[in-house]
């Protein structure tokens, strides 16, 4: 079955950066899309960004040209590169992925699978 594991949380102060990954396993082929959520103190899980299987990637609006979403298929590993931290990018991130061959969106309720999550905290 598929697992998804994701590491490289921490804490660190406003300005500064980190990158999530995420090992992908249990998928028989390269058809799937990936995604970052985050789910900050009292707040409902939001997607964060996205990555098609067709390369189409999308952003939520408050993260748009500070984060950065990647992928090595070869490797099955997803990655989130988080630039000019803010407080409010406090959150556990998960990473999310889908048997698609194209693309899929930011809501959570298009993704089957997910990891346990990482925890992000910006001071």
């Amino acid at each position: 079955h598929v697992q998804l594991v994701e590491s490289g949380g921490g804490s660190v102060q406003a300005g500064q950066s980190l990158r999530l990954s995420c090992a992908v396993s249990g998928y028989t082929n390269s058809y799937y899309c990936m995604a970052w959520f985050r789910q900050g103190p009292g707040k409902r899980r939001e997607g964060v960004a996205t990555l098609g299987n067709d390369g189409s990637i999308d952003y939520a609006n408050s993260v748009k040209g500070r984060f950065t979403i990647s992928q090595d298929k070869a490797k099955h590993m997803l990655y989130l590169q988080m630039d000019s931290l803010r407080t409010e990018d406090t959150a556990m991130y998960y990473c999310a992925s889908d048997p698609c061959s194209t693309f899929r969106g930011l809501g959570q309720d298009e993704y089957d699978y997910w990891g346990q999550g990482t925890q992000v905290t910006v001071s």
